[in-house]
């Protein structure tokens, strides 16, 4: 406990205050015990299971300052949802006190997103004479480790990992100065009392020398290194170094997914690609996500970085520890997740040995332990914002509104693909963070663990479930395995057209416009281009690209010339995709003919596979939306022609998305560039979507747009879409704090559910 004496004076006012929202572990009591007692305020502040409480009289003047400055000058860290203040007679009492947080009651707090190393940190870090003299441990209040370390509620270091480490003198004495930027930052220690750095070679055996320099050498090398970081292991070479990225990609079994690249500083990021204010405010954000920018001609990387991509992902370091390897290795550096494709990011030091063994030369360890894995945050400027392509450190677990409150708690599974799952109670949605694809055992445990720890840090039981209606999901299967809940079944794309609408605090109806790989219809066909009238309770199919066989089934998703065998038949065997595919083309054609195999869809993912293999981009893909990807970076941005498309009216407008197909064959028989064949599939693409929605708009009256699903991360198509359907008039809704993949579903299902058991 902690006492300020003021100077005792007439108590005109007292009120009792409530502060709920990012309000722990964020330097929020010292700046009101700052801020009292600067005005010369009496009572105390403590935290709760619900975020601040503050008890504060004084002069009447005083406290109403008081009140107007705690919002206006909360700490950068902070976020505040609500601030609830009640009048209460005064006491006469004098002396400003920060208390012990009280334990008792329900969880309500909420807890921060892990943040990057401050300016202040980094004095410290690099100052020879400071105790903290390269220490990679090193934070105060305003950054460190926060979600990835937190055990439960309230903020304190007893339920952090950091609980075994006691604090020597000097630490302590921070901790409990109000004035000291250190006071009740959970993370505080230093080299005398707090966790060490080692450096294990393939084995696990500890190396000689200081573990930032050798790792520095090593990798200098070519040695692939994996380095524990704030939210699990990393594994690291030097961006430049041809063999080393060759090899880093052959072991980790990872062909053609680019690598993210972590850079020292802005400098360095403009050596490898273009960055404007935008990109430039996203890179040094506290959040530090990667960010996906145009890269240079001839920028100095390594060609297995990101072979064949225009765009490199870039983050700036955003720990001490980084900030130290940076520095010593003195060049862009390769950083991607600790794993095996396709598994969880390993975050224990046993298991890293164990499952990177294989991959990594050596492993750069703590004994800071991580209590939640979280990989990197993934975002894209567009149009001077940031679109959020994986939302995880930096960002989750802090809440996103929900626009009709939760009346019960609500948890949604997500998901197969790019899973999250998403906690919902009143007005708070808590989407998790990046969890991954649910395709094996480890990503499975991972999610259920990650359940179970985000109900029990936010004390939400829920009594709905919302889940995706494919019952093969492994996201479904475990949502009708949950006892004594009421099940929420929802579709696909209105999930995704409602986490549009949550996204922009709207509850609809618009026009919502869901295009990607698949869902499931209750059709029985698989969905994926989909145009509906839709709020948060319900949604009508008006409109969907023509249904075309998928030869093979899951096998068309792997080897996208399938798609172009199903639209293209044996018309056009002089074709060098049905060449390429000689030997078994007319057998897919005459499966997608006869049906055999071959469920239909209207997927928009799917057309873009089919036009890729019909360019010779990608008849096989090692990663989901790989051929779509580099379809949209073939394409030459200055072409505006479009191809045309038939919109054929009935019950619901079908719009045949085969003849973006069939024109793109013509033109390449012709002779055009593959790079105009794309810009024009994918501006005829845009054009019929614009055209389809004035014709729903003269049908439903609907002036708004939510364009939602993995496809509109294809910006050249987003941008031009939403150019297009604004210059008809429309207002239109894209999704900016949760991604448009299969990302955001969660938070669309969640909505849902809470708009559909309102009372």
């Amino acid at each position: 406990m902690t006492t300020q004496e003021s100077v005792p004076g007439h108590a005109a006012k007292r009120v009792e205050v409530h502060v709920e929202g990012v309000v722990q572990g964020v330097g929020f009591r010292p700046f009101v015990y700052a801020l009292a007692t600067r005005l010369g305020l009496a009572g105390r502040v403590r935290n709760d299971v619900n975020g601040v409480r503050i008890e504060v009289e004084g002069a009447l003047a005083g406290v109403e300052e008081f009140l107007t400055a705690l919002e206006r000058d909360a700490p950068a860290l902070s976020g505040i949802d609500r601030v609830t203040v009640v009048s209460a007679p005064p006491t006469g009492r004098t002396g400003f006190t920060i208390a012990e947080s009280d334990p008792s009651g329900r969880r309500r707090a909420l807890v921060s997103a892990d943040t990057a190393t401050c300016d202040d940190c980094l004095r410290e870090l690099a100052d020879p004479a400071d105790r903290r003299h390269r220490y990679p441990f090193v934070n105060c209040t305003n950054c460190g480790p926060r979600f990835t370390i937190v055990r439960g509620v309230p903020y304190d270091r007893l339920l952090t990992t950091m609980a075994p480490y006691g604090m020597c003198p000097d630490c302590a004495a921070e901790y409990h100065d109000p004035a000291d930027r250190r006071f009740h930052a959970q993370p505080t220690c230093c080299p005398a009392c707090g966790p060490r750095l080692r450096l294990l070679d393939a084995r696990g055996t500890e190396l000689c020398g200081d573990p930032v320099t050798a790792c520095a050498a090593l990798l200098h090398a070519g040695k692939v290194v994996a380095i524990k970081g704030l939210g699990g292991f990393h594994l690291a070479v030097p961006a430049g170094h041809e063999e080393a990225t060759a090899a880093l990609r052959g072991r980790k079994h990872r062909e053609d997914k680019p690598f993210a690249v972590m850079v020292a500083d802005l400098e360095q990021a403009r050596a490898l690609c273009e960055v404007d204010d935008a990109a430039a405010a996203l890179l040094t954000s506290r959040a530090r996500p990667v960010v996906l920018l145009p890269r240079r001609a001839g920028a100095p990387v390594a060609t297995q970085v990101a072979p064949g991509n225009r765009s490199l992902g870039l983050m700036l370091p955003y720990t001490p520890l980084h900030h130290l390897l940076m520095a010593d290795l003195a060049a862009p550096m390769v950083l991607t997740s600790g794993n095996v494709s396709d598994e969880p990011i390993a975050y224990e030091d046993a298991d890293a040995l164990a499952r990177l063994g294989g991959i990594a030369d050596a492993f750069l360890v703590h004994d800071r332990g991580i209590h939640v894995r979280a990989d990197d945050s993934v975002v894209r400027p567009v149009a001077g914002a940031a679109v959020m392509v994986r939302r995880a450190r930096g960002y989750a677990p802090e809440p996103l509104p929900l626009p009709l409150p939760a009346a019960r708690a609500v948890l949604a599974c997500g998901a197969e693909l790019k899973s999250t799952f998403c906690l919902a109670e009143g007005g708070r949605a808590f989407v998790s963070q990046h969890i991954g694809d649910l395709e094996n055992h480890e990503t499975l445990r991972s999610f259920v663990e990650g359940i179970d720890h985000f109900c029990g840090l936010f004390d939400i039981r829920p009594e709905v479930v919302a889940h995706d209606l494919h019952p093969e999901y492994l996201s479904t299967k475990h949502a009708l395995e949950i006892p004594g809940v009421e099940l929420v079944g929802v579709q696909h794309h209105h999930a995704h057209v409602a986490s549009c609408l949550a996204d922009n605090g709207e509850t609809g109806p618009v026009i919502g416009v869901a295009f990607d790989g698949l869902g499931y219809g209750p059709d029985g066909t698989l969905w994926g281009g989909e145009f509906l009238r839709a709020d948060l309770v319900s949604f009508e199919r008006l409109g969907h690209l023509a249904r075309v066989p998928m030869p093979g089934g899951a096998a068309a998703i792997r080897q996208p010339w399938r798609m172009a065998a199903a639209h293209l038949r044996d018309t056009r065997p002089e074709l060098d995709v049905a060449r390429r595919n000689a030997a078994r083309w007319a057998d897919v054609c005459v499966m997608a003919e006869r049906g055999v195999n071959a469920p239909l869809t209207s997927s928009a993912g799917r057309l873009f596979d089919a036009v890729s293999a019909l360019l010779g981009v990608r008849d096989a893909v090692t990663y989901e939306g790989q051929a779509a990807i580099e379809l949209e970076q073939l394409a030459d941005p200055a072409e505006q022609g479009a191809y045309p498309v038939e919109i054929t009216t009935g019950d619901v407008l079908v719009v045949e998305g085969g003849d973006l197909v069939r024109a793109a064959a013509d033109d390449l028989a012709g002779g055009v560039p593959p790079a105009v064949i794309s810009a024009r599939f994918h501006n005829g693409l845009g054009e019929a979507l614009v055209r389809c929605c004035a014709a729903l708009r003269e049908t439903t009256g609907l002036e708004s747009v939510a364009l939602s699903g993995g496809v509109f991360q294809n910006v050249l198509l987003l941008e031009r879409a939403v150019r297009r359907l604004r210059e008809e008039g429309f207002r239109v809704l894209t999704h900016r704090r949760v991604p448009a993949n299969d990302g955001g579903v969660s938070l669309g299902q969640a909505a849902i559910a809470a708009a559909r058991t309102r009372p």
